[in-house]
């Protein structure tokens, strides 16, 4: 069971290679004005892949969600910090990662200590919950690959067309 996640930033030109396979995966795309965006996520694995699941920042529709088979509320003292959007988790290799420096330096700019600071807290929330995470994010890969229905398949990503996806880029 993995328990040590890291947080890692995944390639831009990766994600909009996804993106163009399948356009559930969270875009970057400065025409959608979301070049800004960064995918930032924690790392486990689901099958014989490595995923990447993306951590997000709270909306106000999070407030009133559930946790359920796709989704988890990341909240510490009760302030929700981020959401976990297991449907939207991506197959990467080590060659996409980048992992993310959680130091605050005295150098960093206000703004820059802020995110940091809350990337620790959702990485030690994380670390925390890691039992659950892997276990959610393999029952819903599970429940995907072998076809069955279940609730929330429409809001998944496609996992084999990815992975296809995925082993054609690594293979560049």
């Amino acid at each position: 069971m993995q328990t040590d996640f890291k947080l890692y930033k995944v390639d831009i030109k990766y994600i909009r290679n996804l993106h163009n396979i399948d356009d559930n995966v969270l875009s970057v795309s400065p025409q959608t004005g979301k070049d800004n965006r960064v995918f930032i996520g924690i790392v486990i694995v689901c099958g014989t892949h490595k995923y990447c699941i993306p951590l997000s920042s709270p909306k106000e529709k999070h407030k009133r969600m559930k946790n359920s088979m796709d989704f988890s509320k990341i909240e510490v003292n009760g302030s929700l910090l981020g959401v976990l959007n297991f449907n939207l988790m991506i197959p990467v290799e080590e060659e996409q990662l980048q992992p993310v420096n959680t130091v605050v330096f005295r150098r960093d700019r206000e703004n820059i200590r802020h995110y940091k600071k809350l990337c620790a807290q959702e990485l030690d929330w994380c670390r925390k919950n890691s039992e659950v995470i892997c276990n959610k994010a393999n029952v819903l890969y599970k429940k995907y690959i072998s076809n069955e229905p279940f609730a929330c398949r429409e809001r998944c990503l496609n996992f084999p067309k990815l992975e296809a996806a995925c082993e054609r880029y690594n293979s560049k």
